[in-house]
C-alpha cells in the first residue's frame, strides 16, 4: 500500500516540475541573481566614483554617524539602484525597438503580401 502512494506523490512532484511556472521562476531567480550582482557593480561604480567625491566636497565624510544616516543611505542607494535599473530597461527597449524597425514588416503588411500571392497563383490555375 505504500508503494502506490510513494509512486502517485512523486509523480505529482514530477508534474508540479514540470509545470511551466514552477521553472520560469527557477530561471528568473537565477537571472535575478545575476542581474543583481551586474547592478551592485554599477552602483559601486557610481557612488564609487561620482557620490562620494560629492559628498566629501560638500563636507559630508560620515553620514552614517548622522542619527537617520543609516535611513538617509538606503535612501541614496535605492535612488541609485532605480536609477540604473530604468536605464538598462530604458536601453533594452530601445534596442528592441530598432530591432522591430529593423525586422519583418508588420502583420497586416504581410497578410496582404500572402493574399497577392494567392490570388495571383489562384488565377494561374484558373480556379
Amino acid at each position: 500500500m505504500g508503494r502506490p502512494r510513494a509512486s502517485s506523490f512523486l509523480r505529482d512532484f514530477r508534474d508540479f516540475l514540470n509545470r511551466g511556472n514552477v521553472v520560469d521562476l527557477a530561471i528568473a531567480v537565477v537571472i535575478g541573481g545575476a542581474f543583481g550582482k551586474v547592478i551592485d557593480a554599477v552602483v559601486s561604480l557610481v557612488m564609487g566614483q561620482l557620490l562620494t567625491p560629492s559628498l566629501k566636497s560638500l563636507g559630508i565624510n560620515q553620514i552614517n554617524a548622522w542619527p537617520a544616516g543609516h535611513l538617509l543611505v538606503a535612501l541614496i542607494n535605492f535612488v541609485v539602484i532605480s536609477f540604473v535599473v530604468f536605464l538598462i530597461v530604458r536601453a533594452m527597449q530601445s534596442l528592441k525597438r530598432q530591432e522591430a524597425a529593423e525586422g519583418s514588416p508588420d502583420p497586416q503588411t504581410q497578410l496582404a503580401a500572402a493574399a497577392d500571392r494567392l490570388s495571383r497563383a489562384l488565377e494561374n490555375r484558373q480556379l
